[in-house]
């Protein structure tokens, strides 16, 4: 497998700058060291002369005519591919032997009756988990810096980090062929598969302990990954909450909300392949509002489904009419007003 071009600064790369997770850092120095590395990344990304050095995969150069989105736009995030390591090999716990709190925030899959989570705090450093859940392959991918969820069937091939950024969000490769993958859109963007679009599975962020409650046989993963990271530390500073974005995306005049208030959308794509917009039925549900509403019934694609929140889960539920739990995901607000171009 070709390795993709890593981004150094003074001779350390991000990886090790935000991955370094062993020491104590506060949250000024965090920040620092993210707006600075970020700053040092777009000057980088503006100085790049050649596809290859863009792209960090020579065969890029044939799917460049065909890719989906403006390459401009696509960024390195400062590491190579798999800089930031996916979770190949997972192991669990139970909820006896988890080091996790209730209150940790926790990604939530159920399969064909098995129930697994997956904590913020390992995802944070991974991204992406490779995993069999009621005997489907799946992934498991969260991004750190657009909390979007996107959990799918992977089939016999593992998904990776592929190092690089679409509108500030994670783009993911399927290591059969190098596919790079939009994964808020869970759409192919460049390569073989480039306009197909990935079979997405419900994924739901909670709490542990709401998850626990629900699902109380549920696995947990495990901090025994096979590398060395402080899981007990957010290596992000404030940019959870804060306005900062690290990296440029677009439309957001149109945005009224905070930038890193929470929405979840559902979204639905078509046949149509537009160059760098998503094509397809797209809806934002704002998190602090539809707490306080009834159910709503809305159209999606030519079909009625229900939103609500749920109160014991404490986040959006979107469903057919039957009940049905379909697909959705939370976001940061600066999310959905770049990728599906309205709010």
């Amino acid at each position: 497998m070709k390795q993709g071009w890593k981004f150094t600064v003074g001779g350390l790369s991000l990886t090790a700058i935000l991955l370094a997770g062993a020491i104590a850092q506060t949250n000024s120095w965090k920040n620092f060291k993210l707006r600075s590395v970020a700053s040092a990344v777009l000057v980088s990304n503006r100085t790049q002369q050649t596809l290859e050095q863009t792209l960090g995969f020579e065969k890029r150069r044939e799917d460049s005519a065909n890719a989906r989105i403006n390459l401009t736009e696509l960024l390195s995030g400062g590491v190579g591919q798999d800089g930031i390591p996916s979770i190949d090999t997972p192991e669990f716990d139970t909820a006896e032997t988890t080091p996790f709190a209730s209150e940790d925030v926790v990604i939530g899959v159920v399969i064909n009756g098995e129930a697994k989570a997956y904590p913020f705090r390992v995802m944070d450093w991974h991204e992406i988990v490779n995993d069999t859940v009621g005997g489907i392959n799946i992934s498991v991918s969260y991004c750190p810096l657009c909390d979007t969820i996107v959990a799918f069937e992977r089939g016999e091939t593992t998904f990776g980090v592929s190092g690089k950024l679409y509108q500030s969000c994670l783009v993911m490769y399927d290591r059969a062929d190098d596919t790079l993958y939009a994964q808020p859109w869970a759409a192919g963007i460049m390569g073989e598969k480039v306009n197909e679009n990935l079979a997405r599975i419900p994924a739901v962020k909670t709490t542990l302990g709401s998850w626990l409650a629900r699902h109380p046989e549920s696995e947990i993963l495990s901090t025994r990954t096979g590398h060395s990271r402080n899981y007990a530390a957010y290596p992000y500073g404030t940019y959870y909450t804060d306005e900062n974005i690290l990296f440029p995306v677009r439309n957001q005049e149109t945005r009224q909300l905070h930038p890193k208030a929470i929405v979840s959308y559902i979204w639905e794509a078509d046949g149509e392949t537009p160059k760098n917009e998503f094509a397809g039925a797209h809806l934002q549900f704002v998190h602090e509002v539809l707490k306080e509403q009834a159910p709503q019934i809305v159209e999606l694609a030519g079909r009625s489904i229900r939103v609500r929140w749920d109160e014991h889960l404490e986040t959006v539920i979107a469903e057919e009419m039957d009940g049905t739990v379909i697909p959705s995901s939370t976001a940061f607000a600066f999310v959905y007003a770049a990728h599906f171009g309205d709010e």
